[in-house]
């Protein structure tokens, strides 16, 4: 009995072992599976749950699964909490010019669950700020007044690179229409690929509308956050002629912002983004379009602006012939300063702009009236031929005296960047304006005729402004 009793206990400890090590084994293996677990993908799951008309159903359901990254940049989207759909801002009526025909031939489809009739509504694939202004009507009225909506009207009066036909149509399309816009036109039922897709400031679209939101809110989140984040602005508004992006990270809002953005509360709710709360030092956004203090938030970029430093001659903002602003440049600089004095004292903020002022006014003075003086005389004297621009090389000296360094001096000094202000700024305009001198005066001792380029590359570009924006010419 001893000896049997002994030997059930056996089996007993080593079936309770044996269970204990199918446990244990058990137990790895689904710890190796929650570890291997960590390292794989989740869905994120995007319900129908609230009302939506079965169209917009459709178009969630299509794109969901034919755009996967578009379907997940707009769910995780404010518009998308709100119940903003495809629908909601791609709708049309039939008579729109811009109704894709393209988009009709997905309710011919028997190989999806949405492509029959019953779906079937015209669409446009360009959203513009007609569309916009459903819901945000104050927005779509600010930005219709800024420079930014009017820019392709603004280049065409003032670029001697359009208006004389020195580059060609590809080099347009490809660098100047892609900032500041293109004349929307269709060809065959469909968008012109010439001149889409585009997303430019000044973009002419086809409801009659101007201007593209998405310039600065993204497709298809539509960030708030991506907005006012400098680098939202540096997508056009750098380079040798207008460096605002880097003139910006040079300054010391700029340093602040690379040390401390990342904790800028920068999903504030529109209207409520206030300095040294949700912010420590500003960006282009806070400056120039939200509000704080007494400024209300405002989508007119040519708001507090008290010199068109962009110019060939510094003017003030309702003295610039092709886009004079409609108000006082001595209200928008005192908007401007309201907005300076949110973090700075009074005493700080005069001096910033007693300096600035005084950068203007040499720069006029000093660099710009003489050199254009001496272009005219040189002109006067057939010594240049005024037939087209940048075939001599004076006019080309000219144009980046003003365009290029003459900018950069004036932008450096507005947002307080002492490298652009000066090395370059105005010590590239002293060089450049020497240099400029010297073969003028050349020219005039000798009575020579400048060299013209005879084989000046591509300068095969229309010269014809756009009927869309100017008219038929009389």
């Amino acid at each position: 009995m001893m000896k049997g009793g002994i030997a059930m206990r056996r089996v007993t400890i080593i079936g309770v072992l044996g269970l204990c090590s199918m446990g244990l084994i058990a137990s790895g293996a689904l710890m190796a599976s929650a570890q291997m677990a960590k390292n794989l993908p989740k869905d994120k799951e995007f319900r129908i749950e609230r009302s939506m008309p079965p169209q917009a159903v459709a178009c969630i359901e299509c794109h969901k699964k034919e755009n996967p990254g578009l379907f997940a940049d707009w769910a995780q989207s404010r518009h998308a909490n709100a119940n903003i759909t495809c629908y909601d801002c791609h709708k049309a009526e039939e008579s729109d010019a811009d109704v894709s025909r393209e988009h009709y031939k997905q309710y011919e489809r028997s190989d999806v669950k949405y492509g029959t009739k019953e779906y079937k509504v015209p669409v446009t694939a360009v959203v513009t700020p007609k569309d916009c202004s459903r819901c945000h009507p104050d927005e779509a009225k600010q930005y219709n007044q800024s420079k930014h909506a009017h820019t392709v009207e603004i280049m065409w009066k003032i670029d001697p690179w359009l208006n004389h036909g020195m580059n060609s149509e590809f080099e347009r399309i490809s660098g100047c229409y892609t900032c500041h816009g293109t004349v929307l036109k269709m060809k065959d039922g469909s968008l012109d690929p010439t001149t889409w897709p585009n997303v430019g400031v000044g973009r002419v679209n086809l409801d009659g509308s101007k201007g593209s939101c998405t310039a600065c809110h993204t497709r298809h989140q539509f960030s708030v956050m991506e907005a006012r984040k400098p680098e939202a602005c540096g997508q056009c508004h750098l380079g040798p002629d207008h460096p605002q992006i880097e003139i910006y990270m040079e300054s010391k809002h700029g340093d602040i912002y690379t040390a401390h953005g990342s904790k800028y509360n920068w999903n504030a709710a529109p209207g409520t983004w206030t300095p040294g709360v949700d912010y420590r030092a500003p960006t282009c956004a806070a400056c120039h379009i939200s509000g704080a203090g007494p400024v209300q938030t405002s989508h007119d970029v040519t708001e507090r602006l008290a010199w068109e430093t962009q110019a060939p001659l510094t003017v003030r903002p309702q003295d610039f012939k092709p886009f004079p602003a409609k108000t006082s440049w001595q209200v928008e600089r005192d908007k401007m300063k309201a907005i300076c004095l949110q973090c700075h004292g009074k005493t700080w903020t005069e001096g910033h702009f007693v300096k600035l002022d005084k950068a203007v006014q040499e720069y006029d003075e000093v660099y710009y009236k003489p050199a254009k003086k001496m272009l005219d005389d040189l002109y006067a004297k057939g010594l240049l031929d005024n037939t087209k621009t940048f075939d001599e090389r004076l006019e080309i000296e000219f144009y980046e005296l003003w365009h290029h360094e003459g900018r950069r001096a004036r932008f450096g000094a507005a947002m307080m960047a002492p490298d652009y202000a000066w090395w370059h700024g105005f010590y590239e305009c002293k060089k450049r304006y020497n240099h400029f001198m010297e073969e003028a005066r050349d020219l005039i001792e000798h009575n020579k005729k400048a060299y013209i380029a005879k084989d000046f590359p591509n300068a095969t570009g229309s010269t014809t402004k756009p009927v869309e924006v100017f008219g038929k010419s009389k």
